[in-house]
């Protein structure tokens, strides 16, 4: 049975009842799963008023209550796995293993939380005289309003509210209305665990409304939103307007760098695997290949080759490899992007085409021979394409890769340690990783810079964002 949709509201599981709904389909075989609610004025209201009277006690809840409760949910999650991905698998589309994975690894991020938020320290300032002592005060920062989007739904989701939870805040949770399901077992889960009326509360709605809403409020003292540049940067002025603080973690467009002492056959295996996880719709996805001249003919035949062997379908099947992509309107703009690139002499050497299936599929693609002005190396494409072009010289590949106003994750293949340093030293990015894909674990920061972000999430950064400074000092 798919997830029973619904908005959470101090402690309440509250369906239709008159509200305006949004059906949810699939969009491997474009049937219909189910209605979700929309808020209404008055249930944001009450999720405000529900979360700052939460407030008043969750913030002085003992550590080890909060480090509990966070357990309890990575418990759930690892024994809830098979259930709650197979309905992400529904609504989102991706691989039931991929979304299975995506439970269980996000389990470890509530027992990362668990045990970080017991160790929410202050500190004491020695002082200048004597007779006066000065500390440090690490304090939560208030009510939150989280923007969570559909490509990793519960992923994206467990991070801010194990976050805003195990830090003391309580938290107003807008997630995707496209791929609710994931979301919706989590608010499960923590009212399982035996989390107090109104510390989560989760609402639906048209994303602007809700959005302008909850960030006006007076109620709300901090905002994170995970997503797209544009509307991140809309968010971030909104917030701004009213001093509020937030934590961004926007969109990217990563450069994959190989070098020719690489080890090119698994670099390519590795790197086309890579490229189609989740349909390529993930913000860290490999989007632009500089792959050494001296090498370039050997890795593209790799790639292309291990594409090949790729299994598209339905995300249920298990033999799939690669699901649907989870939005109808994303198989025109994927043949935009094709389109772009044959206009400006680029050569589909793999796919390029919707496939002739019920379902929002794209074949996977390889683009060869592109300028940089192309919208394949300036844009994100958010998609199972991949444009790859030669470089010969290293200082210019790395001015290439920091051309863009974009800074979330990189990627470099070398066997040198000369040119791996001078490769994590010049690359403008939040993240680097080095012949591997490291991103994401609980205990390691996760963000951007310039465009694509304010803030980390996970590693010892992760309660950063959610916790006031106060410095008390007397005599």
């Amino acid at each position: 049975m798919y997830e029973t949709l619904a908005l959470y509201i101090d402690g309440e599981f509250i369906d239709g009842g008159g509200r305006k709904t949004d059906e949810i389909t699939n969009p491997a075989t474009l049937d219909v799963l189910g209605q979700l609610p929309h808020a209404t004025t008055a249930d944001l209201d009450r999720a405000l008023a529900a979360a700052a009277r939460a407030f008043e006690s969750w913030r002085h809840s003992s550590p080890m209550q909060r480090s509990e409760i966070l357990r309890k949910v990575g418990q759930l999650s690892r024994e809830r796995a098979q259930e709650i991905g197979r309905n992400m698998t529904l609504d989102q589309g991706k691989p039931l293993a991929e979304s299975v994975g995506e439970i269980m690894s996000c389990a470890d991020h509530a027992d990362w939380h668990a045990e970080e938020c017991r160790r929410i320290y202050g500190r004491v300032i020695l002082p200048r005289s004597p007779e006066v002592r000065q500390m440090v005060l690490r304090e939560p920062i208030g009510v939150c309003a989280a923007f969570t989007p559909w490509n990793f739904p519960y992923n994206q989701a467990i991070r801010k509210v194990c976050a805003a939870i195990g830090a003391g805040c309580t938290i107003i949770l807008k997630g995707p209305e496209d791929s609710p399901s994931a979301v919706m077992a989590i608010a499960r889960m923590f009212h399982d665990a035996g989390l107090p009326p109104g510390v989560l509360n989760v609402v639906w709605g048209v994303p602007s409304e809700v959005s302008d809403y909850l960030i006006r409020s007076p109620i709300v003292r901090k905002v994170s939103f995970t997503g797209s540049v544009p509307v991140g940067k809309h968010l971030a002025s909104l917030a701004g307007a009213h001093m509020k603080r937030v934590t961004m973690e926007l969109g990217g467009h990563s450069p994959v760098l190989v070098f020719d002492d690489a080890d090119v056959d698994r670099a390519a295996k590795q790197l086309a695997r890579f490229k189609v996880r989740n349909a390529g719709q993930v913000c860290v996805s490999p989007t632009r290949f500089y792959i050494h001249e001296k090498i370039y003919d050997q890795f593209l035949e790799g790639f292309v080759n291990t594409l090949k062997t790729v299994k598209v379908g339905d995300g249920l099947d298990p033999d799939t490899q690669m699901g649907p992509l989870a939005h109808e309107r994303r198989v025109p703009t994927m043949q935009k992007f094709v389109e772009n690139a044959v206009q400006l002499g680029g050569k589909v050497v793999l796919g390029g085409e919707a496939l002739d299936r019920k379902g929002h599929f794209f074949s996977p693609t390889v683009v060869t021979d592109l300028p940089e002005n192309s919208m394949l190396m300036t844009e994100e494409p958010f998609g199972p394409i991949a444009p790859l072009t030669r470089f010969s010289d290293t200082d210019d590949v790395i001015k290439k890769a920091n051309s863009l106003p974009f800074g979330l994750s990189s990627y470099v293949f070398t066997n040198s340690l000369q040119t791996a340093t001078k490769a994590s030293n010049g690359i403008e990015s939040g993240m680097v990783n080095i012949n591997h894909f490291g991103s994401a674990l609980p205990e390691t920061p996760f963000g951007g810079v310039k465009d694509s972000g304010i803030g980390s999430e996970g590693g010892t950064e992760t309660f950063d964002g959610y916790l006031v400074t106060k410095f008390v000092t007397h005599v």
